[in-house]
């Protein structure tokens, strides 16, 4: 259980923390290497919930999209 929660926690800083250094990238014009790193963890982002041990990738995205705006609320 420890382990699904590790990812969903990992899965939900990859996406908000990739997204913000794009963000950064293009709407603080700041240096490409901000895109390049984030674009690299949203590519991780894609990766990171195929690693979870649920049968179902449905339900585990569906979970995780709670995991999401609880993360994206701490972080804003």
């Amino acid at each position: 259980m420890l382990f699904a929660i590790f990812i969903f926690l990992l899965a939900g800083l990859a996406e908000i923390g990739g997204g913000y250094l794009v963000w950064l990238w293009l709407r603080e014009a700041k240096s490409y290497w901000y895109g390049v790193t984030g674009s690299v963890i949203l590519v991780l982002y894609g990766i990171i919930p195929t690693l979870q041990n649920f049968p179902s990738f449905g339900r585990v995205y569906a979970a995780y999209g709670g995991v999401f705006v609880v993360l994206a609320v701490i972080w804003g």
